[in-house]
């Protein structure tokens, strides 16, 4: 049996969260980039803008966005693998490491329905596990800004819903709050389970690559796929009609027009009751911050 210090793990954390909130992901970086080629004008201006601002920020291990996020950690524990210690309260105190540390600002507040005082250290932190065959632990800082956030949406369809009313579903969420999330963006989509599992499935979607062309569609090779046989063909292309939807729009970089209002749109699906089908929408802006180590 593996065994793993508690302190190890708060290391490790607090990198993380630095990690994430000063260097965009490959990914990422590389959609803005290509958007950016497409964009002219004040469209054009913004997509500049966020690349000069991602330099900056890479360059002078600076954070990104002044919203550095409430932070999501998401954890694979492996079923042989033992904590020497507390791993709720280590991971909190990487989080609170990190963002002291690392000069970040601290956005939470103890009260959320009263007098809504600061923590002063960006705790509690939001954790989601999960237990995996093997003795390591994968750890996964999503620091999320609430402008984004606060566009969260979910919606419990009938079973025999119209996939049409579906996608006019996510394409409206996206046209009604979409200039208010910092576009362009990442639209993440949880489609199954229950109410709250939809929600945490919307929110795994962005960890995912983004890509402007679902794998399930590319030449050769999408077809014959195992998880393309379980229905990922279908999913990879109701994904790309929303992205070529959404970016019709016309919202663009910044709320300022074009032709990226969507950088890509990632869907997550877990089996469902025989009575519901919800729909769950997660939308990033183009800072989607992600940092991922495994121990």
């Amino acid at each position: 049996m593996k065994i793993i210090n508690a302190s190890k793990i708060t290391d490790t954390v607090a990198e993380l969260c630095m990690r994430a909130n000063y260097t965009l992901r490959p990914d990422v970086k590389k959609a803005i980039q290509k958007a950016a080629k497409r964009e002219k004008g004040l469209a054009g201006y913004a997509m500049d803008s966020i690349l000069k601002n991602i330099e900056i920020a890479e360059k002078g291990s600076i954070a990104m966005c002044q919203d550095t996020g409430m932070a999501v950690v998401f954890l694979e524990i492996g079923q042989d693998l033992h904590i020497k210690g507390n791993l709720e309260k280590a991971i909190q105190e990487g989080v609170r490491s990190g963002y002291r540390k690392g000069c970040l600002r601290a956005s939470v507040v103890e009260d959320p329905f009263g007098k809504r005082v600061n923590t002063g250290d960006n705790t509690p932190a939001v954790i989601h596990t999960k237990v995996v065959p093997g003795s390591r632990i994968k750890i996964t800082v999503l620091p999320k800004g609430f402008g984004s956030e606060n566009t969260s949406t979910i919606r419990m369809f009938l079973p025999g819903e119209k996939s049409g009313a579906i996608e006019d579903f996510i394409v409206e969420t996206v046209k009604k709050f979409g200039p208010n999330a910092c576009p362009p963006l990442i639209v993440g989509v949880g489609i199954g389970g229950t109410s709250e599992k939809a929600m945490v499935i919307a929110k795994e979607a962005l960890l995912k690559p983004v890509s402007r062309v679902q794998p399930a569609l590319r030449k050769g090779r999408a077809r014959s796929r195992p998880d393309i046989d379980r229905g990922g063909c279908q999913v990879s292309e109701l994904a790309n009609r929303l992205l070529r939807k959404i970016n019709a729009l016309g919202i663009g970089p910044g709320g300022f027009g074009g032709k990226t209002t969507a950088l890509g749109v990632n869907i997550e699906t877990f089996p469902t009751h025989i009575a519901g089908l919800p729909v769950a929408i997660n939308i990033s802006c183009w800072a989607l911050r992600k940092a991922t180590t495994t121990l």
